[in-house]
């Protein structure tokens, strides 16, 4: 007779593993749709920094440590206040978020968003750009909590600010920021004081029903796309004659700019033909992949 080997009862997730596991899952449900506009970035200029002046190889798997933790408190603290205070928009624009489903209190997303300031701000300290961390801390707190937010162009002003301290402290917290770094620093900065208006177009229903004023809302949507479709069009000579001439005519930075230039025409284009929250959320994230890709030819062209 054969005797059937006694099956193990199936492993039970201890209470500990089970809370672990909802907070990962609920800090993916606040900060998926975010992490294009801030880790990511973030991470390419600290490695954009770490390759310039003869790179350190022995250094960079701790470089990109410190940085991925500060880049994911950077969008956590945005974006845990973004939702506490758009509570109201989400139900309309994004009712997948977590406060919207139920998935989390406010009172819990308050108590998280409180934490992750505060480690934030020690992270910052002991990487060296303290000055950036308290940068992004007010102007996000005004932008999200506050009324900056209800403007378009306090609203951009915020946007503009945040990029200078995302990028700021990504070079400094691997060295010095050089007078090249300060170009590709700041020319983003001003870029988004027009262009990132472009979020606006996909959201007008949420914006309507929380009372901002943005550039659609003031102007109109045939105007605002008119206009950001020709800022979208000027952006290739803005970054090819700051950002790459300078660089000379090597191959690799030819290849950069071409590839800056056909995303920003093909925004441009888009603007144009694709009018439906849909279109305008695809032009958005082609935005955030210009951003990312002007970051990665940092890393080349520098």
């Amino acid at each position: 007779m054969r005797v059937e080997a006694p099956v193990a009862p199936p492993m039970r997730r201890t209470p500990l593993l089970a809370r672990l596991q909802h907070e990962v899952y609920l800090n993916w449900k606040f900060i998926q749709y975010d992490i294009s506009t801030t880790i990511i970035p973030g991470m390419l200029f600290v490695l954009a920094a770490w390759h310039t002046d003869a790179p350190n190889l022995a250094a960079l798997p701790r470089t990109v440590l410190w940085g991925m933790l500060y880049f994911w408190l950077y969008c956590c603290v945005f974006c845990i206040s973004n939702q506490i205070g758009g509570e109201v928009e989400d139900k309309i624009n994004k009712p997948s978020r977590p406060l919207v489903t139920g998935l989390v209190s406010r009172r819990g997303a308050w108590t998280r968003w409180l934490i992750y300031m505060a480690l934030f701000d020690i992270v910052g300290a002991f990487l060296g750009v303290l000055e950036w961390t308290v940068i992004w801390q007010v102007v996000l707190t005004l932008y999200n909590l506050g009324s900056w937010a209800k403007h378009w162009w306090t609203k951009n002003l915020v946007m503009a600010i945040g990029l200078t301290a995302q990028l700021a402290a990504a070079w400094q917290m691997v060295r010095p920021i050089t007078l090249p770094a300060w170009h590709w620093l700041l020319l983003p900065a001003l870029i988004m004081l027009s262009h990132v208006s472009l979020q606006d177009m996909r959201d007008i229903a949420g914006d309507r029903a929380n009372g901002r004023k943005t550039l659609p809302i003031i102007f109109g949507e045939t105007p605002s796309r008119i206009f950001l479709a020709v800022c979208f069009a000027l952006l290739p000579l803005a970054t090819h004659s700051i950002l790459m001439v300078p660089a000379g005519n090597a191959p690799h930075v030819i290849a950069c700019d071409i590839l800056l230039t056909a995303i920003s025409l093909t925004i441009a284009v888009r603007l144009l033909v694709s009018h439906t929250p849909q279109g305008y959320h695809r032009s958005y994230m082609l935005f955030t992949y210009w951003y990312c890709f002007l970051l990665a030819s940092a890393i080349i062209v520098l």
